[in-house]
């Protein structure tokens, strides 16, 4: 990177970006409605070992991602894995502000040769091609797994858009495409070189071309990696966060959730957001959350009741205790009417000679 370029990226960019994503990111922290019970979730996140196991994968993460860009930028200059740790990071930064994280490498590149910025480029976009086409290969295989095989095609009914037939069929295709293109670049540069127009564009993408079978399998193998990983660091934040959902389904649905991210258009400062509402949405169907309700936020209200803590700001204009008190009438309300309910089913069951016994009657 050159003096002035440099000089750039330290004193204006940089701090520039630090201020458009923080501010970004305070506007979604501040707008939250239950901002004071969510921190209070938060902290107790922190004395579980899951949480900072998620937070230690978090550079296992990076480092692959490194290990991969140091691999990809391989036939056009020999860099260290520092130096490619920070290419990663700035394209991570860049890409926070263009849709889809399509800008990352306009962070990437500055770190590289000069002369070799344009055909950096291409190696790029053929380790994006390498990540998307992992996510959208295993979230194909996910949708299926969940629309054919699970068992829970009643519960998948309540998200027709995402579990129909055409979003299914553009998944495949979709996959398909990526894997083509990944694998046969060749083909690909062979058709483009025939493209007049864009002809002279040959000479700066065609550097992907150099790359042996071995070592693509090598950069889909790190892209693979990465992915579990994610999944991972998802799969722990639940057991984090007391969401009662079981390891195996969960892994299924963040495929589909991860495949989802990837058509869903998203610029990075507005992707938590939309996140969140994907995660719900699909989350959601398998579990209603009430073992995190009464372990966490029914908790830390009780504790700002006990406490003698108003907390009327934090929650919608009612008190601490008001709220324990009108939660609790209506947890033994709708205890009371399950009850109920029980009850005739048994005397219903017992009509017909079937008999519910516990473990002491058998």
């Amino acid at each position: 990177m050159n003096k002035s370029i440099k000089l750039t990226v330290n004193y204006f960019l940089g701090p520039l970006l630090f201020v458009v994503l923080s501010y970004s990111l305070y506007k979604q922290i501040i707008n939250q409605p239950d901002l004071q019970t969510r921190w209070q979730q938060i902290k107790l996140s922190w004395e579980n070992p899951l949480f900072w196991l998620v937070f230690i994968l978090m550079f296992f993460n990076w480092g692959i991602e490194s290990a991969k860009w140091k691999l990809l930028m391989k036939p056009l200059e020999k860099i260290t894995l520092y130096k490619s740790i920070k290419s990663v990071f700035a394209g991570c930064s860049i890409t926070m502000l263009t849709p889809n994280r399509t800008g990352e490498f306009g962070g990437r590149i500055l770190f590289v040769k000069p002369e070799n910025r344009i055909k950096a480029i291409s190696t790029t976009i053929l380790g994006s091609v390498s990540q998307l086409a992992i996510t959208t290969f295993i979230g194909t295989i996910g949708l299926c797994y969940l629309k054919y095989f699970s068992g829970y095609e009643n519960q998948l009914e309540k998200l027709p858009w995402i579990f129909n037939d055409l979003f299914f069929f553009i998944s495949i295709l979709l996959t398909i495409i990526l894997l083509l293109l990944f694998f046969k670049i060749h083909f690909f540069i062979v058709i483009v070189s025939k493209l007049s127009f864009i002809k002279k564009l040959i000479i700066h993408i065609d550097i992907i071309d150099s790359f042996t079978s071995k070592e693509l399998l090598r950069i889909l193998m790190y892209s693979f990696i990465r992915y579990l990983v994610f999944i991972l660091q998802f799969i722990l934040m639940l057991h984090v966060m007391h969401v009662a959902i079981g390891f195996y389904i969960s892994f299924w649905l963040l495929t589909v959730f991860y495949l989802m991210m990837v058509l869903l258009p998203t610029i990075g400062f507005t992707e938590l957001p939309v996140r969140a509402a994907a995660s719900v949405l699909i989350l959601g169907i398998f579990s209603n959350n009430l073992d995190e309700f009464f372990r966490v936020r029914f908790a830390a209200i009780r504790r700002l009741s006990l406490s003698g803590i108003s907390g009327e700001k934090v929650l919608m204009g009612i008190s601490a205790n008001q709220l324990v008190k009108d939660i609790t009438e209506i947890v033994i309300e709708q205890q009371t009417e399950s009850l109920r309910i029980l009850k005739i089913i048994e005397d219903k069951l017992q009509a017909q000679n079937i008999f519910i016994i516990d473990e002491s009657q058998i």
